[in-house]
């Protein structure tokens, strides 16, 4: 991690937002008049997908990809006004929240600003055209950080934006020089001393497939010396790979534990169950109870949580890029939902708060098929001599199943406890108790 990354992010959640869907109008203020309700939802960062324009060569669909940039220093005039956009980011610092926008600097669109003006700033393929070096990215060409005027104009850039923002989360940082985005940070702090950096880091398999082809991409373990925080993609696979049969839950809860050794002592990660990459949560988990549980696994794990525009509503279908696409924010049989999660979420975001998420020994068990046992514990200097080390439980059958299984006594000694999402008791006698299939969370000591 950073050095100065601060453990107090894991108490914090980040909502999503790309502007063109999440309103009818898709603009700044469609977001702007909303900012109360995702405040009250408990919300500490607004992340802004691309606010910048698009480009129009090689568009996917009819509005283009917003992560195919024309102008890293203009406003998308689709969403309002730069003077829109400060308006929206004073009445988010007003409500209490950071704001942090979408950097995307491994590429550009074809016909960007810069391709225009410094042609010699990217890749190009052998016959000297503009070229991208992941396939599948047509509407995209590569920027080569082998030209160090570039890094001067991306930091110069990034300095601009941090003097009216909070921080930035960084697109496929990996493929970025990690030295690149350590000496962005360093001269960024004079600008923003507090600025916060969130790295969208990759897949396993994509870092294995990419310096096969000889293409250098940054693991967590690099990320993390630069950035406070990493996407979750380290793991994901397995997460995802439980959802869909393709690998157990143990084998998903062995690589959790493993997060907690491998990364430095103030390591943070992202925690979500969807995103504007991915498949909604309720597309792939139909039963509500199966639901609840996932979301309060996901509020309850080490790290910063990440909810998606629409998460909250249970929404089923995910919204496309390309086009106009507005979130479904109520069940109208298209991808909406008649569920409404935002008092669970409520409940889980005062807990979040509790000192014990900020600094502490956690560790994520199988206890019966389906079901984890997830526990955070305070850190103390002689835990053998002081039996009183407070832990927070949580308890998720992530299939909405009851269950009848055994605990461990120093985990959660013999006694009645109050479940902090409903105020029901939750009993465990000799060492045995049972799950009715919703989430649990208890203070033990």
């Amino acid at each position: 991690m950073a050095k100065n990354t601060k453990k107090e992010l894991r108490n914090e959640v980040l909502y999503s937002i790309f502007v063109r869907n999440y309103s009818e109008e898709g603009t700044f203020e469609g977001v702007r008049r909303d900012l109360k309700r995702i405040k009250d939802l408990g919300v500490d960062i607004i992340w802004l997908m691309p606010i910048h324009p698009t480009g129009e060569k090689n568009r996917k669909g009819s509005l283009g990809s917003p992560y195919a940039i024309k102008d890293y220093r203009a406003i998308n005039p689709e969403f309002g006004t730069l003077e829109d956009f400060k308006r929206l980011v004073d009445d988010i610092h007003a409500l209490g929240m950071k704001c942090i926008i979408d950097v995307v600097y491994n590429h550009t669109s074809p016909d960007s600003v810069l391709s225009i003006e410094h042609p010699e700033w990217f890749y190009h393929k052998k016959d000297g055209s503009f070229g991208n070096r992941v396939g599948d990215w047509w509407d995209v060409i590569d920027l080569d950080y082998g030209n160090e005027a570039l890094w001067d104009y991306q930091i110069e850039t990034l300095k601009y934006w941090a003097s009216i923002v909070d921080g930035f989360r960084c697109d496929v940082a990996s493929l970025v020089p990690i030295e690149f985005w350590k000496r962005a940070r360093k001269e960024v702090a004079v600008v923003c001393p507090d600025a916060l950096w969130l790295a969208e880091s990759v897949e396993m398999g994509f870092i294995n497939y990419l310096r096969s082809i000889n293409i250098d991409s940054s693991s967590d373990s690099q990320i993390f010396s630069a950035f406070d925080i990493s996407y979750d993609y380290d793991i994901f696979e397995y997460e995802e790979g439980y959802l869909t049969g393709k690998n157990s839950l143990s084998d998903y809860l062995k690589m959790v534990n493993l997060q907690e050794g491998i990364y430095p002592d103030n390591y943070d990660k992202l925690r979500f169950i969807e995103n504007h990459d991915r498949a909604r949560a309720h597309f792939l988990i139909k039963d509500e109870k199966a639901l609840d549980n996932w979301t309060a696994f996901t509020y309850f794990q080490k790290g910063t949580t990440m909810l998606y525009a629409g998460q909250e509503k249970a929404v089923s279908h995910t919204p496309t890029l390309f086009d106009k696409d507005p979130v479904k924010w109520t069940g109208n049989g298209s991808g909406g939902s008649d569920l409404d999660l935002t008092p669970l979420m409520q409940k889980l975001y005062n807990i979040k708060k509790d000192p014990v998420f900020t600094d502490s020994n956690y560790k994520v068990l199988e206890v019966a098929e389906d079901t984890v046992l997830a526990f955070h514990e305070e850190r103390k200097k002689y835990p053998e001599y002081d039996k009183s080390l407070k832990k927070i439980v949580g308890i998720f059958s992530l299939k909405g199943k009851e269950n009848v299984f055994c605990v461990d006594g120093n985990i959660i000694p013999d006694g009645i406890y109050k479940n902090l999402l409903d105020g029901s008791d939750f009993e465990v006698f000799q060492g045995k108790t049972a799950s009715t299939g919703r989430p649990v969370i208890i203070k033990v000591n």
